[in-house]
């Protein structure tokens, strides 16, 4: 049976301590697992040859805009309500991000596909398919089925041209990469079921 300590209910000024240190802890292992990641051996990759928005071939070199360093965002396509979540985020921080590193975002769908769709989202960053290619694979971001799993990676690129992928993750539900599930766990009652959608409202309606 448990004793009246353990069942009465903390203050709400012990509880704000509690958040406070586990919002601390939080950062600070987020700080470990920063450290952790670039000790890992980079990994030098080919020069992939992917295919851009224009529909002519687009080598990852060339994707890096004369910069040293790239963000590439791995994108499961057009039918993945969760993937377009993402990347209407990093639409909106693409000119942050681009200051300091070149930014590309790609998926498995070809261009005639990808090309219209990424206009009617009014995406801002550069696209690339990936259709052919064995990128998605070779970086991580590919079950043993053959599916595309959506992340992000960092690569550089050294002054002679060799290519080095410096880091990489995944994303899911409550990372850091979609402001959405940073906001919602806020709310009363959480996510609450809630799930990303392509629209909302009277456009999805009018859809």
């Amino acid at each position: 049976m448990a004793t009246k300590s353990a069942r009465r209910t903390k203050s709400p000024k012990a509880l704000e301590k509690e958040v406070d240190r586990l919002e601390r802890d939080v950062y600070r292992a987020k700080e470990r697992l920063d450290k952790a990641r670039h000790r890992l051996p980079e990994v030098e990759i080919p020069d992939y040859v992917l295919r851009g928005s224009d529909g002519k071939a687009l080598t990852l070199s060339k994707a890096f805009g004369g910069k040293p360093d790239l963000v590439v965002v791995f994108n499961m396509g057009v039918r993945c309500p969760m993937c377009t979540t993402w990347a209407d985020g990093f639409s909106g921080v693409a000119h942050h991000l681009e200051d300091r590193a070149a930014l590309l975002v790609v998926s498995p769908d070809a261009v005639k596909v990808q090309r219209p769709f990424a206009k009617k989202r009014g995406w801002r960053f550069a696209m690339a398919s990936t259709a052919g290619s064995t990128f998605y694979k070779d970086t991580g971001f590919e079950s043993d089925d053959g599916r595309p799993w959506p992340g992000v990676a960092t690569f550089y690129r050294e002054a002679d041209g060799r290519i080095f992928r410096v880091a990489k993750t995944a994303f899911g539900p409550g990372d850091d990469f979609s402001p959405v599930y940073g906001v919602l766990p806020l709310l009363r009652e959480g996510q609450n079921g809630w799930w990303p959608k392509f629209a909302y409202g009277r456009r999805a309606r009018a859809k």
